[in-house]
């Protein structure tokens, strides 16, 4: 999804630090290799790749083994304040993990204007995800 915002994010895919962070840690509550090793920017196929697809296509990876028991994420920045579109945003991912609603948390946080997200020059987000053996 997209927040109004005057400023936006650059990188290889889509930059959806969110959806990267809930990736890469799907990835590792399995015990796999990082997003980088599956989606590397260094391939032209994922230039500009919508970020939720990629999170689809890493369920299905680890989707034989495990399940989403639940994911707890925090996007840190100052601005732009996410607390209006924590519902649209949980429902996102928990429709690409294939979950409920309610095993996915999203949280703002800041920095206190400290560090390149407190001065407004990126966002940065972190993820937890516990797994169920299948």
């Amino acid at each position: 999804m997209e927040i109004p915002f005057e400023k936006g994010l650059s990188g290889h895919s889509d930059a959806d630090a969110l959806a990267h962070a809930v990736t890469d840690a799907l990835l590792g509550a399995a015990g796999l290799e990082d997003i980088g090793h599956y989606f590397p920017d260094t391939d032209e196929r994922y230039m500009e790749a919508d970020s939720i697809e990629l999170l689809r296509k890493v369920c299905e990876l680890v989707g034989d083994s495990w399940s989403v028991a639940n994911v707890d994420a925090v996007v840190i920045c100052e601005r732009p304040k996410i607390r209006d579109h924590r519902d649209a945003m949980r429902r996102n991912l928990a429709d690409a993990l294939g979950v409920e609603p309610s095993r996915v948390s999203v949280r703002g946080t800041t920095t206190e204007r400290l560090g390149f997200a407190g001065r407004g020059e990126g966002i940065a987000a972190q993820a937890v995800c516990l797994l169920q053996e299948r």
